[in-house]
């Protein structure tokens, strides 16, 4: 069995949204206090022992945070198009960071939306 390692961070970010088509009170503008826990699987180790440096998956982390922080998710690409659910939030998070981080050594393996501190969501997509 191989070795791996999963490291994981938490980042967060303010944000307004309205769910299009929802049969509720959520269909009108309300906002959230976010929390993003991104976890990253590493398959080696590098010359520091280090399975990637927790500072570059905040970074990338808090970098998407920052583009969605304060701001109306449905005047934000893709949420023009989708509804800024938790879940299409997760997926974008996750889609965006693996873009950026993943390598032959290291990738995203899922993110955490937590909507409140109660509601979360982890997205994952399955290996080929």
């Amino acid at each position: 069995m191989a070795a791996s390692y999963n490291l994981k961070i938490l980042a967060d970010f303010a944000s307004a949204h309205t769910l299009r088509g929802y049969p509720g009170a959520c269909a009108r503008m309300h906002g959230h206090n976010w929390k993003v826990e991104t976890e990253v699987i590493a398959t080696r180790l590098d010359e520091t022992g280090m399975g990637v440096d927790f500072k570059v998956i905040k970074q990338a982390t808090r970098a998407i945070a920052e583009r969605l922080d304060h701001r109306y998710l449905n005047d934000l690409e893709p949420f023009t198009q989708i509804n800024p659910t938790a879940e299409n939030i997760a997926a974008y998070f996750y889609r965006e960071l693996s873009a950026q981080l993943n390598s032959e050594h290291i990738r995203v393996h899922a993110v955490t939306l937590w909507e409140t501190e109660r509601a979360c969501v982890r997205y994952v997509e399955d290996e080929l």
